[in-house]
This record gives structure tokens, sequence and C-alpha cells, in this order.
């Protein structure tokens, strides 16, 4: 596993930082390098060689690009192909051969093939690829140095679980970070609110969801509903607050990375949903695969299919279970009838109906993307609609809801850009960095005295 949290906290983190800020400015970006292969060394002591082989590899590329124009798309095809092959069978193996197992019987050996994904492969591919792709493209200027391009590629805030930071987006931070003391502070404060999201919020209702997960058919139809709203708050507070501590960390050290969410459950349709929801990823699919298929260029349907291609990948991405892919392809299918069916009509509706729809397409989503056993998924989305003669509640699961209002009443009022609205208001104030450093140094105390008696609680999106 990765560093827990709390030895992440005060050794990893303080030795990290301490060393980035006393060394010269020339060998900075050279620590920062080597402390990241460090932590992803700690949980992956083997897989850091294929990472840093990978680095080597794809900078060759990029340089070759640079210099050899005739052979310049050879060069990209051979980096895009050995990234999606690493990838492939790294992810992806074991589900080919599990399906050919399952469809041919007689030719399948006994035993299913297990090959232990490399964590944060799926966030550190793209961003490769999204650097060879923008070099060929003429986007982004080939790094000749393989001490900053190793870097951009290990950098540990957003190493594990993104955000997907392009190349071009911080190529020039690379070379002359921001380490005011501003910045500085401003992270530490990010940082703490993403962490306090998922110590305090996500962790909770992660609890909750494990308990309704369990028995979907006790639960009764509220009980259920509970249940996975329980859910939809747990992976919203735990990637957002993984993004949040991502960015808080990249502004300590000086860098500042696009947002990676912008507050997804005041969405008012699917598609304003997705333009707020894991932007980064939905940006490289735009720009990498979407626009490069011909986007909605070539007729309706063209768009249509680029559309279920992108989607299908989407789905693929998140992990290697068929669930994952019905998930791309529901929400694929919404976006598509959202555009071109009833565009129109959610249009004249009124707002509350438009957000009532939009967040009831994305719980329903959310059921999909948690059970990889479609049995276990259809159970429960049979327990949302009463299916088996489930009464309203149960009173395990009254009690556990009841138990848990507190926060799923913060989780509600918290996924509401309350704060947003509150430092716009009030950004001139003086006594604003007072209460923001107060309140953050109240709720890193509430964070530590939580990972004190939790158990280890790795962030959702570590395993994609």
């Amino acid at each position: 596993m990765v560093f827990s949290s709390l030895t992440f906290l005060f050794a990893f983190l303080p030795v990290a930082l301490i060393g980035y800020y006393l060394f010269p400015k020339k060998i900075r970006i050279g620590w920062l390098l080597l402390v990241s292969l460090v932590f992803y060394a700690w949980g992956e002591p083997i897989y850091v060689l294929l990472m840093i082989a990978s680095i080597l590899v794809n900078w060759l590329f990029g340089l070759g690009m640079a210099r050899f124009e005739r052979q310049k798309k050879l060069f990209l095809i051979l980096s895009v192909g050995i990234n999606l092959l690493l990838l492939g069978v790294f992810k992806y193996a074991g589900l080919v051969w599990d399906t050919v197992r399952r469809l041919l019987p007689i030719a399948a050996a006994e035993h299913s093939l297990s090959i232990r994904l490399p964590i944060g492969i799926s966030f550190f591919t793209f961003q490769i690829m999204s650097y060879c792709i923008d070099v060929y493209r003429g986007k982004a200027n080939v790094q000749k140095n393989p001490i900053l391009f190793g870097a951009y590629v290990t950098m540990f805030p957003q190493l594990i679980a993104g955000p997907i930071v392009r190349y071009v987006d911080i190529e020039a931070q690379l070379m002359r970070p921001d380490c005011s003391a501003e910045h500085f502070a401003d992270g530490i404060r990010r940082f703490v609110v993403g962490l306090s999201k998922k110590v305090l919020l996500a962790n909770a209702m992660g609890t909750l969801w494990a308990q309704f997960s369990a028995s979907p058919s006790e639960n009764g139809v509220i009980g259920a509903w509970v249940g996975l709203l329980a859910f939809t708050f747990q992976i919203y507070f735990d990637f957002s607050g993984y993004s949040d501590m991502a960015i808080g960390l990249g502004r300590m050290l000086g860098f500042r990375f696009l947002e990676n969410f912008d507050y997804p459950y005041i969405a008012e349709s699917v598609t304003d949903f997705w333009r707020r929801w894991h932007i980064s990823l939905s940006t490289w699919f735009r720009e990498y695969v979407y626009i490069p298929l011909g986007g909605n260029r070539k007729g309706t349907g063209r768009q249509i299919f680029n559309l279920l291609a992108v989607w299908t990948l989407t789905g693929l991405w998140h992990g290697a279970s068929w669930n994952f892919l019905v998930w791309g392809l529901y929400f694929g299918v919404l976006l598509i009838l959202e555009k071109f069916v009833w565009q129109s009509v959610l249009q004249k509706a009124p707002r509350f109906l438009r957000h009532l729809y939009a967040m009831l397409a994305v719980m329903l989503g959310w059921c999909i993307f948690a059970f990889p056993d479609f049995s276990e998924m259809l159970a429960y989305l049979g327990s949302l609609f009463g299916v088996g003669g489930a009464g309203a509640i149960s009173e395990t699961a009254a009690a556990w809801s009841l138990g848990y209002l507190p926060w799923l009443l913060l989780c509600a009022i918290f996924s509401l850009p309350l704060g947003k609205y509150f430092l716009d208001r009030f950004r001139d104030r003086r006594w604003l960095p007072a209460v923001q450093t107060v309140g953050a140094a109240v709720l890193f105390l509430l964070c530590l005295a939580a990972l004190a008696s939790q158990s280890y609680n790795p962030f959702i999106y570590f395993r994609f």
C-alpha cells in the first residue's frame, strides 16, 4: 500500500517540502522527482521500474519527433501503441482472459489470470500520452531535460489519482514554479479542505454505504435510496477530496493545477454534470479522442458514433469490469438523448425538475458503477423500486439512517457552492485570511482525531 495517512503527513511530506525549499533552485525539480519516485516505490517497489522505463522511452520518443520530422508520425504511433499496450496488459488482460474462459471453456485454463494493477497507471499513462500527442501536434515544446519530464510524470501530489495534468498546462511552471509564501499558505488551506472531505465526510458515508449495500433486500425502498445517496456523497467527497489535496500540494510546491470538480451535484442535466465532474478526464477524452474522431463536424450519425466511442472508453478507463462498460454506455446514451431528443423539453422544464432529473440519473449511474457483480447490481436496483415486495424502510435501515442524518445533511450542504459564495462575497475583507487559517487548523485537528480512530481507508480512485 502507499504511505499511511499519518506517515505521509508527519514523515514523508515534511521531508519532501523541507528538501524542496532548502535545496538550490537548480536541483529543486530533481529533488521533486526523487521524492515522487520514493512515494510511488513505497507502494509499488517493482512497478516503479516500469514507470521509470516508461518515462525514458516516451522522453526519447518526444526527442525523436522533434529531431526527425519525416519519422514524426512513426514515433507517435510507437509511443501511443506502447502506452496502450502496457495499460491493456496490466489493466485488462485479466478481464479478457476471464471472458474467453466463460465463452470458450474447452480452450481455457483452469485458473483465472491475475496481474496486480500498478497504482495510478491510468492517470500517469494518460499524462504521458497527452505530452507525446501535443508534441506531435506542435502544441507543446519537446522537453529535452529528462529530469523535468520525469518530474512532470511522477509529481507525487497527483500521481496516484489525478487530476490528469496536461504538459502544456504546466510547461512554464516546471521551469519557474511560484514558490511564494502566499501560494504556499493557499496550498495548505486547500489541502486541509480536501483531507477533511475524505476523512470527515467520505469515510462516514462509506461506512453507511457498506451497511446498506451488504443486504439490499432488507433495507426497504427508502433505505435503499438512503444507501445510494450515501454512496453518491462518498464517491464525490472521496474523489474531489483527493483532487483538492493534490491541487493544494501542487500549490505548496509552486504549481497551479487546473480544477477537477465544479460542484457537480448542482447540475441541471447529465450534460451539465459531466462538465463539472472529473473535468481533467472529460477534457482529455474531448481533446484526444472525440475531436480527432471528427467531433460534431461530420454529421449527426458520426457524432453519435463518436459519443458512444468516447463513453465506451470512459467506462473501460475506470476499471476492468463489465459494469464500468455498462456505466459508460448508460451515460453515453443519456447524453445523446439530451442532445438530440429531449433537449428542448429540459430547457423548458422548471429548474428544480431539471435538477431532480439530473440527480436521479446520476444516482442510478452510481448504482451501476458500485457493483461489479451484475446480480448484486440488479438486486440493489430492484430494491430502489420495491421489487421483491420490500417495505418502505426496515427498522435497522431507519436506525442507521437517523444515526447518520447529521453527516448526510453536512454532505448535502458542502456539495453546494456556499463556501465559494462566502469567499467571493468577503474576498476583500482583512479578517478573511485569519478566519480561513483558524478554520483550517480546526479542521486539521478534527482530521487527526478521526485518523487516529479509523482503519486504513484508501481513496476509491486508487484502483483506477
